[in-house]
């Protein structure tokens, strides 16, 4: 996993919000870009930083590209920060 891409990616709040859309299933680039006021030139740039950080994946049908999570970078992502912090176990008890 490219962690600097991955938290580049992450950083804005738009890019957040199509990983929580595609939390739903995979969508086309169109049904997307409904739920943002911006043009589908910032919309592509968005896409492609995802892409780059390896958090979405696509696949074209017919004229259009589908989007999807990748979910293996995701897990890979939720391990890595719940790893930033100790275990109970780790801390010698509960709390």
């Amino acid at each position: 996993m490219k962690q600097q891409a991955v938290f580049r990616a992450l950083a804005d709040p738009t890019r957040r919000a199509i990983l929580k859309r595609l939390q739903s299933g995979p969508m086309s680039a169109g049904e997307i870009g409904e739920a943002f006021d911006i043009t589908g030139a910032s919309l592509s740039h968005h896409f492609t930083v995802l892409k780059h950080a390896d958090l979405v994946r696509t696949e074209r049908r017919g004229q259009y590209i589908v989007y999807s999570l990748n979910s293996t970078v995701m897990e890979d992502l939720t391990r890595m920060v719940l790893d930033l912090f100790p275990s109970a176990g780790a801390r010698g008890g509960k709390r």
